[in-house]
């Protein structure tokens, strides 16, 4: 297989990546989250990772044979060899897209996961204000006044 038509694959795994990362953006964003169907786009993530990782893979592999260094500056000298440098250099941006999404929405998570923490914060502390007697009237709490005097 040729790196051009390896570097094409990438772009369109890359492409599929970044659409599912748009997605789960979106559905992170929402103010009620659809919790199915951000399970849905995070399985569906992964598979894309897989083949993607496959792909790379391959043409890591490629690379290696045909003698060039390994990591980016091989990577990057083997395009140019095979003419192919502007299409090594697209996939570099959607790699970099993808990477800015997803980093996105780790922040998006760890947002709402603050968020849903505070929440429940405070729900504990109110379930705590608010405690029954035998006599079914709510407790004197610590600090404040007992209105039931």
């Amino acid at each position: 297989m040729s790196l051009t038509k390896l570097l094409r694959e990438q772009q369109q795994r890359l492409d599929g990546v970044i659409e599912l990362l748009e997605q789960e953006r979106e559905l992170l964003a929402a103010a009620d989250i659809d919790g199915r169907q951000l399970a849905e786009v995070a399985e569906l993530k992964q598979q894309r990772l897989q083949q993607l990782e496959a792909t790379e893979t391959l043409r890591r592999n490629v690379q290696q044979r045909l003698g060039y260094a390994e990591g980016a500056a091989g990577a990057r000298q083997a395009a140019e060899d095979a003419g192919c440098l502007e299409a090594w250099e697209s996939t570099m941006e959607r790699t970099q897209k993808a990477h800015r999404l997803n980093t996105m929405n780790g922040q998006l998570v760890g947002l709402r996961m603050g968020q849903n923490k505070r929440l429940l914060e405070f729900i504990h502390e109110a379930a705590e204000k608010t405690t029954y007697g035998a006599s079914g009237r709510v407790r004197a709490q610590p600090g404040r006044f007992n209105t039931s005097v």
